[in-house]
């Protein structure tokens, strides 16, 4: 199998994790009162750029930048790709709605805000990821290395958590008895 597929393989979670997230941006313009229209525009504009950049997570996990459970490195990543991609979208939308690029005044203060917004979009990528991804990558790590690789990191990461969990419990249960 070649070096493409197998990396593509490993970046289709979060690619579908960025996909949906972006989508759900057209639901929330149709709730808002805008027209399907913009709605598609909208919810087109952005889950290219997250799902492009969920696809790039997977990518650097694959590749052992980031780990599973480390949660700084994936909110550093996604500091700087979620402003990125609601730019991407506000650009588009108002291009294909109004004909023009009708950006905020204060684009600093639109993109800081954005910032503050990835964390929580962050938070709920890598949950989604950590829980949907070992899934994939087991249907998939006997004919990839990558994924098979990742699978592993991703079980020795919950054995450590389990582990941790029950010396917490022991830890307690002689608490309670020693009183």
């Amino acid at each position: 199998m070649d070096r493409a597929r197998l990396q593509a393989e490993v970046a289709l979670p979060g690619l579908i994790i960025g996909l949906l997230a972006g989508a759900m941006a057209g639901g929330l313009t149709l709730v808002a009162g805008h027209s399907a229209t913009w709605a598609l525009v909208s919810a087109l504009s952005l889950a290219v750029p997250l799902g492009l950049l969920g696809a790039g997570y997977g990518m650097l996990l694959g590749r052992n930048l980031f780990q599973p459970g480390v949660f700084a490195p994936a909110g550093v990543y996604w500091l700087v790709g979620f402003p990125l991609g609601r730019l991407i979208q506000e650009t588009v939308t108002s291009q294909v709605v109004f004909g023009r690029v009708a950006l905020s005044d204060d684009l600093p203060a639109f993109l800081a805000f954005q910032a503050v917004v990835s964390l929580g979009f962050a938070i709920g990528f890598v949950w989604l990821h950590e829980r949907l991804a070992p899934q994939w990558f087991m249907r998939v790590a006997d004919g990839n290395p990558v994924a098979n690789e990742l699978l592993g990191r991703y079980v020795a990461h919950a054995e450590a958590l389990w582990r941790a969990r029950e010396q917490r419990r022991a830890f307690r249960r002689r608490e309670k008895g020693a009183r």
